[in-house]
């Protein structure tokens, strides 16, 4: 009987990578939930295990590159690496914003996906059908007013995975990124505006359906399980009510 494909999650504690593990559980894979909130990827394996799917958590902080390495020797083998983990700090015009968020955000986006794709790709290499995801954002395509250091991490993280791509060309791992746009979920806004949840409502106001957490969850789980020949090199998803990063429909 073959062995059950593993899929680690880093960012599993809130929002899409939340999502995404109980999607690629109920898709068959045991998901292990990477976050720095221990307490709350715990409770979501408790969840997905008492759904009678697989699941474990484990305590990190991708930016830790010593911790990372120490996670990576858990896996000889590899299906899947979704990573997630990342998020903006502030809405500051170039002009003004702060260095340390802009430091901060390229630390997470960019090395932390650096730091546990680099530690896992031996074991995604040798399970011989090996896959990576990254969570970029429409942010890694186009610019928009006061979005600069947010842009430029997610900028940097787009060119990892094409960069990656080309590089382990004719090995037996695939590199997926998955670039979402308006996506309201719990956390996102008001981190980014450092807990002020008026300024954070005001991301979505008028709009109509702006994307979910479970519908990238969903994205991600249909390009992973595409037959292995097939990669999906880049997966752009809006809401019908967004046309670009400046352009949304809003009834107010």
């Amino acid at each position: 009987m073959p062995a059950t494909p593993i899929a680690v999650v880093t960012g599993a504690s809130s929002g899409i990578g939340a999502a995404t593990a109980r999607t690629l559980a109920a898709e068959g894979f045991r998901v292990v939930l990477t976050a720095r909130r221990k307490d709350r990827i715990e409770a979501l394996a408790a969840e997905i295990t008492e759904a009678g799917h697989q699941a474990t958590a484990y305590a990190l902080d991708v930016t830790d590159r010593a911790a990372v390495d120490e996670f990576a020797t858990a896996f000889r083998s590899l299906a899947l690496l979704v990573n997630n983990a990342g998020g903006a700090l502030g809405a500051d015009p170039v002009a003004t914003g702060d260095p340390a968020d802009w430091r901060q955000m390229y630390e997470t986006n960019v090395i932390g996906t650096l730091n546990v794709t680099q530690a896992l790709l031996p074991a995604l290499t040798a399970s011989g059908d090996g896959t990576i995801v990254i969570l970029s954002s429409t942010a890694a395509l186009s610019s928009y007013e006061g979005g600069g250091g947010y842009v430029a991490a997610k900028h940097g993280e787009h060119v990892l995975a094409e960069t990656l791509r080309l590089e382990i060309v004719g090995t037996p791992v695939r590199v997926i990124e998955v670039a979402p746009g308006m996506v309201k979920t719990d956390e996102f806004a008001t981190t980014r505006f450092r807990g002020d949840t008026e300024k954070a409502a005001k991301v979505y106001a008028g709009v109509d359906a702006p994307l979910t957490a479970e519908d990238v969850a969903d994205t991600i789980g249909w390009a992973v399980t595409r037959p292995s020949h097939v990669n999906i090199d880049l997966l752009v998803v809006r809401p019908r009510a967004q046309a670009s990063n400046t352009k949304v429909h809003r009834t107010l």
